[in-house]
């Protein structure tokens, strides 16, 4: 399994990461299958896979137990990492908790349901004006010289929120949705994290289905999706067609479009991780084999314009 090092003096993990979110219920929907959900993890580890992905909002915890579930035994085998502050009620988040004083009740918590002394990395789900960034970073610092921690990560910030963050305690990990149609923090962000030699964790490879190939418009009543602009209407039409370009390349290759968003994120730079989220073992080894891929010049130009930041009509999903 290729590495990837999180920092400038931060650890080396798989290239590749599994995202746990999936398995558990997090926007109100059925859990999945449990039984099935933790011989994913385990066969993931077997793959070299050890950067598993989770957050204590998952779930309402669920999450982090399951995850606590697949690596008993085998804890040296996994890098765990968790994302805090995000407060939900039957799927709906209400907003962000980061006071200092919920830090130290929340890692309590998960380092009961994971069942473990220590944190691989940990970091906020988010970063908003209700706190100081440095009581927010500060906090986490704390935890990781009281040995219940061992890394920083920040998620889902501005640039400058990450020089502050990083001014405070060194950042190992800036965990970021990114893929070939989110491609806005190609201006800023990602040279910053680059600049300051931190590793980022690029998750929604396929921007929520778009790039599967298997989407089409409309979407089904009921679809979460729906509630974003790219998703709607004309736009969503105009957005699949540039889509078609992604499958045609994919069937040229012998491959699928989701393996192509995949390699396409992997290609973009070493300090770069594709965080793939899964819950059934029958998609490791496609998803492993996408690691593999690799793209002509002349592909890359064709998907880099197709794809060109902006292209996508209707913002990014992540937009709030």
């Amino acid at each position: 399994m290729e590495k990837i090092q999180l920092g400038t003096n931060g650890p080396l993990v798989s290239k590749i990461g599994l995202g746990c979110m999936r398995m558990s219920s997090v926007w109100g929907g059925p859990t999945n299958d449990e039984t099935e959900s933790v011989a994913t993890i385990q066969q993931a580890l077997d793959s070299g896979i050890n950067f598993l992905n989770t957050g204590d909002f998952y779930g309402a915890g669920h999450n982090e137990l399951l995850v606590g579930k697949a690596i008993k035994g085998r804890r040296d085998d996994a890098f765990i990492s968790v994302k805090f502050g995000a407060i939900f009620d039957n799927g709906h988040m209400l907003g962000l908790d980061i006071r200092p004083v919920a830090i130290r009740n929340f890692i309590n918590y998960s380092l009961v349901r994971l069942g473990i002394d220590t944190i691989d990395l940990y970091q906020p789900c988010r970063l908003d004006n209700s706190v100081p960034i440095e009581d927010v970073i500060g906090t986490v610092a704390d935890l990781i010289k009281e040995g219940k921690v061992r890394y920083l990560g920040v998620s889902e910030i501005t640039p400058a929120q990450l020089r502050k963050a990083n001014s405070v305690y060194p950042v190992s990990a800036l965990e970021i949705g990114y893929s070939l149609a989110d491609r806005q923090i190609e201006n800023e962000l990602l040279p910053t994290a680059k600049e300051l030699g931190i590793g980022v964790v690029a998750f929604a490879n396929t921007a929520e289905g778009l790039l599967t190939g298997d989407m089409k418009a409309p979407l089904p009543a009921g679809s979460y999706q729906a509630h974003f602009p790219r998703f709607q209407g004309e736009k969503l039409v105009k957005n699949l067609e540039k889509v078609e370009v992604l499958k045609k390349m994919a069937k040229d290759k012998g491959f699928t479009p989701t393996q192509l968003a995949i390699a396409w994120v992997n290609a973009q730079g070493d300090h770069i991780m594709p965080l793939v989220s899964m819950s059934r073992r029958s998609r490791l080894p496609e998803n492993l084999q996408a690691m593999e891929i690799v793209f002509t010049p002349a592909e890359l130009e064709i998907l880099n314009s197709t794809f060109a930041p902006g292209a996508i009509l209707g913002g990014t999903y992540l937009q709030r």
